[in-house]
C-alpha cells in the first residue's frame, strides 16, 4: 500500500446528507441558512437539554446522564412518559443521536450569508414508511422553532 490514497473530507452538512442517503429507513432532512455565525448557531443547537424539548414537541425532557469527551448518553422522556436512551456524538458543527428506535442528527457550517444548519430525524424500525407525514410535520415544526430562537435572528 502507498500513502497516495485520495482523502475526501466532508463538511458536517454534507456528512448529514450522506447519512440520510445511506440509511435503510425513511428520514426527514431539513436545511436552512441562518443570518448569524456558526459558533452562535452551534451554541444553541448543542444545548441538547434545553433545545430538544423546546424544538421537538414529542420530547418533554432531555438530560445528559454521562459525558466522556465528545460521547454523551442522553435520556429523553416523551410527552406520554415514554423514555429513550440515546448514544450521542457531539462535536463542533456535528451531532449524531441514536436510540434503539430513533436516529437524529444536526450539522452546521459557515457560509458567506451566515450558517447553513441541517437536521435529520427518522424512526429506525422496519415498516415505518407510513411515518413520512409524521416526520414531515415534526421536522418542519422543529426547524421553524429552532430558527425562531432569539439568539439566531441576527
Amino acid at each position: 500500500m502507498t500513502g497516495n490514497w485520495p482523502v475526501a473530507d466532508l463538511d458536517p452538512v454534507r456528512r448529514l446528507r450522506v447519512l440520510a442517503a445511506s440509511v435503510r429507513f425513511r428520514v426527514y432532512v431539513a436545511e436552512t441558512v441562518l443570518p448569524v455565525p456558526v459558533d452562535q448557531v452551534w451554541a444553541v443547537a448543542s444545548d441538547l437539554e434545553r433545545e430538544l424539548p423546546r424544538c421537538i414537541t414529542t420530547v418533554r425532557s432531555a438530560r445528559v446522564t454521562r459525558a466522556e469527551g465528545d460521547r454523551l448518553e442522553l435520556l429523553a422522556t416523551g410527552t406520554f412518559g415514554q423514555r429513550a436512551r440515546f448514544d450521542v456524538v457531539l462535536r463542533p458543527g456535528w451531532c449524531l443521536m441514536r436510540s434503539r428506535f430513533v436516529l437524529g442528527a444536526m450539522a452546521a457550517v459557515q457560509e458567506p450569508e451566515g450558517t447553513r444548519f441541517a437536521s435529520l430525524g427518522g424512526f429506525r424500525l422496519p415498516g415505518t414508511r407510513l411515518a413520512g407525514p409524521l416526520l414531515t410535520v415534526l421536522g418542519d415544526r422543529a426547524m421553524r422553532t429552532f430558527a425562531d430562537h432569539p439568539d439566531l435572528r441576527g
